[in-house]
């Protein structure tokens, strides 16, 4: 926290100087590769020394020189890897302290001339069967700093990589000739998209745990075994739901309030984003009250058998009721009692007995106890 409170007092604007050189992390294993996955300038749309990665100090330069913007991706920087870049680019230690130390909920900053966006990514788990500790979906971060003539991408997590996103961009020159906003939407763009596909897997989870709670219960499966995998499911759209439902609010304000680190021909294109994000968080409420119901149901049918366990149990101790009570009669050890010495009792009795637990069970069963 002390290098946070150094750069409060040091980090301003006015001190975004070509002296300022950048800062690599001294505590880092040396055999351990730079927290910089990739820095690049980019001039009418189209990356300038694609040949190597440059420094984000050699990046700055060059952009003073000759114009366009820097696109800096970063994995999981330290403190001391990001003290550089963030005095090179004149970066909030607010936002810096965000972006180092991540588990952010989404959100969207502006800070003087630099706009801090957090976006957390959803990564569907493959599994073959759906249990009680299954984990579905994994969750990561991607901060977002936007300015004039700069992007800083600080990714969190070991799913989420933005190369791809990078190769497509340099392949569509014209929307990446529109500056550093339309990275922000590419990157806004992709995390969305991620989240349609999710939302796609999760629900076919949903559909097959819908399909067993309904079906008949399988051999040596008592009903209400899948109220476990029904409540890991929940948990797993919970965090979902956590990841989709903040970041309402950021593309609303990117696509309807204009901005002046967002090119107006780039603002449209959040719309859409904003739409398709809309739309994903209408499933994840969906989702969420359909596994409500689900698990309600399957409590529900839970209970209904062990009323019918109850009623079975109920039924045959009526049964056995009868003849209990008739040889706890006959069982006293009293001398006069006539029918002790009738010549056919016993077998009346018996008869007897059989007749009435004939009549109880008929019964029960014609009201749906048996």
């Amino acid at each position: 926290m002390s290098m946070i409170r150094d750069l409060r007092a040091a980090v301003r604007p006015s001190l975004r100087k070509s002296s300022t050189a950048y800062t690599y992390d001294s505590t880092r294993d040396p055999s351990a590769s730079s927290a910089v996955v990739d820095c690049a300038v980019y001039r009418g749309g189209r990356r300038v020394k694609d040949e190597s990665c440059l420094t984000p100090h050699e990046a700055m330069l060059e952009v003073r020189k000759g114009g366009g913007f820097a696109w800096i991706g970063l994995h999981e920087p330290t403190e001391a890897e990001f003290a550089g870049i963030a005095e090179e680019f004149g970066l909030h230690p607010l936002a810096v302290e965000d972006a180092v130390h991540a588990h952010q909920r989404p959100k969207l900053e502006r800070y003087d001339d630099t706009l801090f966006a957090v976006f957390k990514t959803i990564h569907y788990i493959e599994h073959a069967e759906l249990t009680a500790t299954s984990e579905v979906v994994e969750t990561g971060e991607v901060m977002c700093f936007t300015g004039r003539d700069f992007v800083i991408t600080v990714r969190h997590g070991g799913k989420g990589s933005l190369r791809a996103l990078r190769h497509r961009l340099e392949d569509d020159t014209e929307l990446l000739a529109k500056g550093p906003s339309s990275v922000l939407h590419a990157i806004a763009d992709h995390v969305v998209d991620g989240y349609i596909a999710v939302a796609a897997a999760v629900q076919d989870d949903i559909d097959e745990v819908e399909i067993a709670v309904f079906s008949a219960p399988a051999k040596g499966s008592p009903p209400g075994s899948d109220a476990g995998r029904i409540y890991q499911l929940k948990r797993e759209v919970l965090e979902f739901k956590r990841a989709v439902a903040p970041l309402l609010r950021p593309m609303q304000l990117l696509s309807e309030r204009p901005m002046r680190l967002v090119e107006p021909d780039v603002q449209k294109y959040f719309r859409d984003v904003a739409d398709h994000l809309a739309r994903v968080h209408e499933e994840v409420i969906g989702f969420d009250e359909l596994l409500n119901s689900i698990l309600q149901a399957n409590l529900a049918q839970a209970t209904v058998a062990q009323n019918e366990d109850m009623r079975k149990i109920t039924s045959w101790a009526a049964i056995i009721a009868v003849p209990t009570a008739v040889c706890g009669v006959y069982g006293m050890n009293f001398d006069h009692m006539p029918e002790l010495g009738w010549k056919y009792g016993y077998p009346m009795v018996l008869c007897g007995i059989a007749v009435v637990c004939l009549s109880i069970h008929r019964t029960l069963k014609r009201n749906g106890w048996l």
